[in-house]
């Protein structure tokens, strides 16, 4: 995914920063409402990590703001305000979850995780896509009862297809959702992790759309019941 982190805490900021991209997700991060509108304006983002108190507004009539003009964005709010009435209008004003300060980093990546799913449509985090048992929430992958393991990034690249299967998946929009702004991205490089992929997972598991980009392949969504439009 390609995420936004709205907040002006350098500290916090930091290692929310780390964290996501650990995960092997691209992190951009606005320290301001006003770079956040800019930020958006100029890249599609999978989902926003939103502090409330920024230097130059409030949170919540950010996300009202994008809630008015019809953006669908997942939105966590990530704020030291602990009251439950500061909880129900942050869900109420369009948040899909709310997570107090101080957190922990790891509870933070199950929920990045868990709202990620249901944008996907797949609340359930146990899968069958043909020969594979994966297991969303805790990252895991079983293919003929071998424990297969991913790197983040591969990991990343994998849930961009497993979350929309029957799409078609162009090369620049994989770029985009993994790598930000400041990332200087190689012309291979989404051909070389696609080529790890198969060779863990099996060739059958990502097709290629020559000239159009990839998706999961017939094959494996035949596995699962599903096949591509």
């Amino acid at each position: 995914m390609r995420v936004l982190l709205v907040e002006d805490d350098p500290i916090l900021g930091s290692a929310v920063r780390d964290q996501v991209a650990a995960d092997g997700h691209g992190v951009d991060w606005a320290k301001r409402l006003a770079d956040a509108g800019e930020f958006v304006r100029l890249a599609h983002y999978d989902l926003i990590l939103l502090d409330l108190m920024l230097p130059d507004g409030n949170g919540l009539d950010f996300l009202r703001g994008r809630r008015q003009a019809g953006d669908t964005t997942a939105v966590i709010i990530l704020t030291a305000r602990d009251q439950v009435s500061d909880r129900i209008a942050g869900l109420n004003a369009g948040a899909d979850d709310y997570l107090v300060k101080p957190f922990d980093l790891a509870e933070l990546s199950a929920r990045l995780s868990a709202v990620a799913r249901r944008y996907g449509g797949n609340p359930n985090p146990l899968m069958q896509i043909g020969g594979l048992t994966l297991d969303l929430a805790a990252r895991s992958i079983v293919r003929d009862g071998r424990s297969i393991s991913l790197t983040a990034r591969e990991w990343a690249l994998f849930d961009a297809f497993i979350q929309r299967p029957t799409m078609l998946h162009s090369k620049a929009l994989l770029e985009e959702r993994l790598y930000t702004f400041d990332t200087e991205v190689e012309s291979n490089t989404i051909e070389v992790y696609v080529g790890r992929l198969r060779k863990k997972l099996g060739a059958e598991v990502i097709e290629t759309v020559r000239g159009m980009g990839y998706r999961l392949g017939a094959a494996a969504l035949a596995g699962s019941g599903r096949s591509p439009l």
